[in-house]
């Protein structure tokens, strides 16, 4: 069985990032990540994140440079987050409870979903940037 990859992308504007706050599933309601989705068979990872974010936020983005690591969310599926510039559009959460703009300094304080954990010290230094 192939692997699923899930893409999230991390928008940076103005030194904040944008984060989403689950609404789904009851387990991860209220917790925050890097908005994204899973890669649909003949889509790229790009194509897949430029289409989720556009379906959950209503934007349209570019998508940049790998950020990090891949996270292994089980033996099946893997957690990949890319940079992203908003090209079009101002995000609403069709798809979450909330989105937010953080600053790195704030990274630390919002109760994340588990495997997104593992982005911070590359998103506290692409903050930086």
């Amino acid at each position: 069985m192939p692997i699923q990859v899930v893409v999230a992308g991390a928008l940076i504007a103005d030194g904040a990032l944008l984060v989403a706050q689950r609404e789904r599933p009851p387990a991860l309601a209220g917790m925050w990540e890097l908005p994204g989705g899973k890669v649909a068979p003949g889509e790229s990872d790009e194509q897949a994140l430029a289409r989720e974010l556009h379906e959950e936020l209503g934007i349209d983005v570019t998508v940049g440079a790998r950020l990090g690591a891949d996270v292994p969310l089980n033996e099946n599926t893997t957690l990949r987050a890319y940079l992203v510039t908003l090209s079009d559009g101002d995000p609403h959460p069709h798809d979450h409870r909330e989105l937010r703009w953080v600053r790195s300094g704030e990274l630390h304080d919002l109760p994340w979903v588990p495997a997104d954990t593992a982005w911070l010290p590359d998103l506290t230094v692409a903050l930086a940037e």
